[in-house]
């Protein structure tokens, strides 16, 4: 599995540098000038046209000129006022002469950063922080007061459980990095920041426990990080699709979400998560394909029930992505494998459908799609009635109308309920969609058809890396060791050793021999 990553870093190597983007030669790169005025007029030409732009000019001493530059809304204006302009303003002539000594070591700022590069200046006002500049001075002073409005901490709402953490990530990086160095609290834990977007300038954070994590995978991760040329990062995704090992394929080689709980357990497993600036959604990586039908509640409950319920789950995976097509190929080719009494029923309520068993499975299952996008999109209060009422209306008009039979509207509503256990969204729509091309097999060579889709889909699978890691992993190649958390779940005593994703850095997560009982607390009599 290393040697694939390997393969990966030689053939990034061996590509031609690629072409830089245009405002990034466009920025700004020189250094201030020793001219106070020529130093002001550079900013007010940069930020011309910005109403947002506060420039603030103040007398220090009475005689020596100042100003400091900031955003509004995007700097906390009271921590001006009482920390540097108050300060700096009451400073009597005496203490001039230590006047960088005031700036670096007596200034109630508790970051303050000196700055030479008018591009610095400019990336340190747009995270917030504004710039100070003093007449005759050669640096500027970038002082960390960044503050704007951010949501609270809330329950997450496409993630949610019966047991464990409510809290979730916001847009707020500062606080995704907090989340989780409130539950990892080792200084192993590493935050590696960096600043993708021409544009946009957005903070990303790569997330590792050291001695954990395998150092190739995080080269590999930050090579493919730092590689990234565009104008903009607005949300997770974009990071998600240019970062991936096969942007072709309609399975997810990286899982997001916007639990705390889940990307610290990630972390302890040895993988990496990517924060960004913006979106409450982080990036997990390597993952394999049992990552997506794996929930965060199947660990926080006795194992025998959280393996009935990852049963019950693969089960109705299986049936979300076959059963209307199992459904057409029987009535179409296989009518002998059906019990007679069922057939004549299937028959009685199919006599006055004028189409076939395809074109009916295609009307539901489109129309049911439409439904259930519909309640996404719409309001909240009314997205839920929409969907029901809908559905319900729809399927009885239908039948009543002889368009459908009862028979496929049972099929389509336990497909489309059984695609909702699936814990991850993306997996969801994967499956959502894989079902149709299945479903036009069935249609045309019966159950023939759909054993080529199934290998298709098998073959594919086998194929997919994420970072490496084969996507079928522990089960192809097989690691019977591993199969603990994956066909079944082991007591947490017994999870003693981590995922062997890319490499064995640090295998054990906890002692062996701590399955409990009383033999093991050392009796006395």
């Amino acid at each position: 599995m290393i040697r694939n990553i390997n393969k990966l870093l030689k053939k990034e190597k061996e590509k031609k540098p690629p072409v830089q983007n245009n405002q990034e030669d466009s920025k700004p790169q020189d250094v201030l000038y020793h001219s106070f005025d020529q130093n002001i007029e550079i900013f007010r030409s940069i930020y011309q046209n910005c109403s947002d732009a506060m420039f603030r000019s103040f007398l220090l001493f009475g005689q020596k000129r100042a100003m400091i530059i900031y955003i509004e809304g995007l700097s906390d204006i009271e921590g001006i006022e009482n920390f540097v302009l108050t300060p700096i303003m009451q400073i009597t002539l005496d203490e001039s002469q230590s006047l960088n000594e005031f700036l670096e070591n007596k200034m109630p700022v508790s970051k303050v950063k000196k700055v030479k590069l008018v591009a610095d200046c400019i990336e340190s006002i747009s995270n917030g922080n504004p710039i100070l500049l003093f007449e005759g001075e050669l640096n500027g002073y970038s002082l960390g007061l960044a503050k704007w409005e951010k949501r609270s901490i809330e329950e997450p709402v496409a993630e949610g459980g019966i047991r464990g953490s409510r809290e979730g990530f916001n847009e707020s990086l500062g606080v995704g990095t907090s989340l989780l160095r409130r539950i990892i609290k080792s200084p192993a834990l590493k935050m590696q920041g960096m600043t993708i977007g021409s544009y946009s300038r957005t903070n990303v954070v790569l997330a590792y426990i050291e001695g954990v994590a395998d150092k190739t995978l995080i080269d590999e991760m930050t090579n493919r990080l730092k590689r990234i040329e565009i104008d903009g990062i607005l949300e997770s995704g974009y990071i998600e699709e240019m970062i991936e090992d096969n942007p072709y394929s309609p399975f997810p080689q990286i899982m997001s979400t916007e639990r705390p709980d889940i990307a610290c357990s990630s972390l302890l497993e040895g993988r990496a998560v990517i924060l960004v600036e913006g979106t409450p959604f982080s990036l997990i990586a390597p993952i394999s394909f049992f990552s997506l039908i794996q929930s965060h509640e199947d660990y926080y409950q006795r194992f025998m029930i959280g393996t009935t319920i990852r049963w019950l789950r693969y089960l109705f995976f299986g049936v979300s992505l076959l059963f209307p097509s199992l459904y057409v190929a029987i009535l179409t080719f296989h009518q002998e494998m059906v019990p007679a009494q069922l057939l004549l029923s299937m028959a009685a309520s199919r006599e006055a459908v004028p189409f076939p068993a395809i074109v009916e499975a295609l009307l539901m299952e489109i129309s049911f799609e439409a439904l259930r996008e519909a309640g996404v999109r719409l309001p909240k209060q009314i997205g839920a009635a929409v969907s029901i009422v809908g559905a319900l209306v729809i399927g009885q008009a239908a039948v009543q109308a002889g368009l459908v039979s009862a028979p496929m509207v049972i099929v389509v509503a336990i497909t489309g309920i059984s695609s909702f256990m699936i814990p991850r969204y993306i997996a969801g729509i994967a499956i959502r969609m894989l079902r149709f091309p299945i479903m036009l097999l069935a249609a045309t060579l019966g159950l023939l058809g759909i054993t080529m889709g199934i290998i298709a889909i098998a073959l594919h699978l086998c194929t997919l890396r994420s970072f490496g890691v084969p996507y079928l992993s522990p089960l192809a190649p097989l690691k019977v060791r591993e199969l603990k958390d994956v066909l079944w779940i082991s007591p947490l005593w017994k999870m003693d050793t981590r995922p062997r994703l890319t490499g064995e850095s640090n295998v054990y997560r906890q002692s062996p021999g701590q399955e409990p009982g009383p033999k093991k607390g050392g009796d006395t009599e």
